[in-house]
């Protein structure tokens, strides 16, 4: 006998108490195997394919595109035994097959369940036909409507448009979400990103054609039936209609960073400092590291990846600022280890990927996993372990042109270093006026845990690294 169960957004990790739905995997009345993914989301941290720990048919979906859902609410129901185990996957061995209402346990903590590719098979209908089965289930899910079950035509246009298959490739889910709000076909769009991926800048100028047409439109139609006011309903129409201010909700990622930056300035009694450095000599040191051959060559060395090693080593001579504060113990907490943040801009807005065990890594190591996490950035895979647990962050917002900054700590670290562009300048070199590449440091701490002539040496040591990257030499 068929058993209706219910699936509840289950917790997605890291203290994550809500996620958008983005995208819908499934449809009423569509057979889902045992840990399928059903629907995809959008937490604060990163995109998430959700699975379904039962198998049956999908009986009814809770939450549109777009619409947030907290932990712990319904997400679907599934009628476990309204169908043949044996349709969610051709031939299954009987190891695959779990009992009708068993389901997995592998309600996701992170991300997925690492089923087998089998296991995660969808099986989607291609027209109404294919409500046929859940017309046919026993009397206990006979109040299975299958007048839910969208036509051909949607299933077309999400499974096959014009040869294509599968959704369309959308750099993150906040451009899918834009073009959602101004009812922009994306499969119109032809993108102008690498493969064909669509842009936000495709999909603004998809918008502004789509403004351009309706004024047309608007004119013509008017022109219509008014013939005799034509020359005033053109007049109408090319004036410039009452500005109206957006609002654009705080939720996902730009929700989460505003809520840490804000708790921060309420809770972190921050100062910072800075001071200006000659990097001729880490510059000059870099292109020699990358125009190395032979057994002393090996992947280029980043600028960014210097830095993080000139941070390492400073923490390990001022341990005071790789730590937390216990506001409710009122303890300074000095963590064993550096795992260091950078700051890196994406699409889906400012994240924070963490090297892990930095103090342990050399500077090629370091540079290959920034390399690693800002490749996971760029296109949203972060997962949120990958976006936690930093101790100390490292903000190189030199890439954006310009010089300094009074940066605000990622809570609830101790410190971060901002890094300026590296211009050159004149600078007094050894008694002479010279054009040295200079860049300014700047160093944002808590105060509670430590006082200023700790935060300055560890700002003159890293200074000092950058003129002198020889000093280096004695820590490793």
């Amino acid at each position: 006998m068929a058993q209706v169960l219910e699936f509840k957004l289950p917790d997605l990790g890291e203290g994550l108490t809500e996620a958008e739905i983005v995208r819908w995997l499934v449809e009423v009345g569509d057979v889902v195997a045992i840990d399928q993914p059903v629907v995809e989301v959008e937490t604060a941290k990163a995109m998430v394919e959700v699975p379904c720990p039962y198998g049956g048919v999908v009986t009814a979906r809770f939450g549109e595109e777009g619409s947030e859902l907290p932990v712990g609410a319904p997400l679907l129901t599934v009628a476990v035994g309204a169908t043949d185990a044996s349709s969610a996957s051709p031939e299954p061995s009987a190891d695959e097959e779990p009992s009708a209402g068993s389901g997995s346990g592998n309600v996701l903590v992170g991300y997925g369940t690492g089923a087998p590719a089998a296991r995660r098979r969808r099986i989607r209908p291609t027209g109404v036909g294919a409500a046929a089965p859940v017309a046919a289930a026993p009397a206990p899910v006979a109040a299975v409507d299958p007048a839910p079950v969208r036509p051909a035509p949607v299933a077309v246009a999400v499974g096959e448009v014009n040869g294509r298959q599968g959704p369309v490739a959308v750099v993150s889910p906040l451009v899918r979400r834009l073009a959602r709000q101004h009812e922009i076909d994306l499969w119109q769009l032809t993108g102008s990103g690498p493969d064909g991926l669509i842009l936000r800048a495709d999909v603004d100028s998809a918008i502004r054609r789509a403004g351009e047409t309706g004024s047309v439109t608007e004119a013509e139609a008017r022109t219509a039936s008014e013939p005799v006011v034509a020359e005033t309903s053109t007049v109408q129409v090319g004036a410039a209609a009452p500005a109206t201010a957006e609002r654009i909700p705080l939720r996902g990622v730009r929700g989460a960073v505003a809520d840490k930056l804000s708790r921060s300035r309420s809770e972190i009694p921050d100062a910072t400092c800075w001071v200006d450095a000659d990097a001729t000599e880490l510059m000059a040191a870099r292109a020699a590291m990358n125009a190395a051959s032979g057994p002393s060559g090996g992947p280029k060395v980043s600028v960014l990846a210097l830095l993080a090693r000139i941070c390492t080593a400073a923490l390990a001579r001022y341990p005071e600022l790789n730590s937390t504060v216990d506001t409710a113990a009122r303890e300074i907490v000095r963590l064993p280890g550096v795992h260091l943040g950078f700051a890196a801009q994406t699409e889906r807005g400012l994240v924070v990927p963490v090297v892990r065990d930095a103090h342990t890594r050399n500077a090629e190591s370091i540079g290959a996993e920034i390399a690693r996490l800002t490749e996971l950035a760029r296109t949203g895979k972060l997962s949120p372990a990958q976006l936690t647990g930093g101790t100390f962050t490292l903000n190189n917002y030199g890439v954006f042109g310009v010089d300094g900054s009074t940066p605000i700590i990622n809570h609830p670290e101790a410190a971060m270093l901002g890094v300026g562009r590296i211009m050159p300048k004149p600078w007094v070199h050894h008694g002479e006026l010279a054009v040295r590449q200079v860049v300014q440091l700047s160093l944002t701490f808590d105060h509670r845990v430590c006082d200023g002539g700790t935060a300055g040496g560890f700002l003159r040591y890293v200074a000092d690294c950058v003129e002198q990257p020889a000093v280096l030499l004695r820590t490793l």
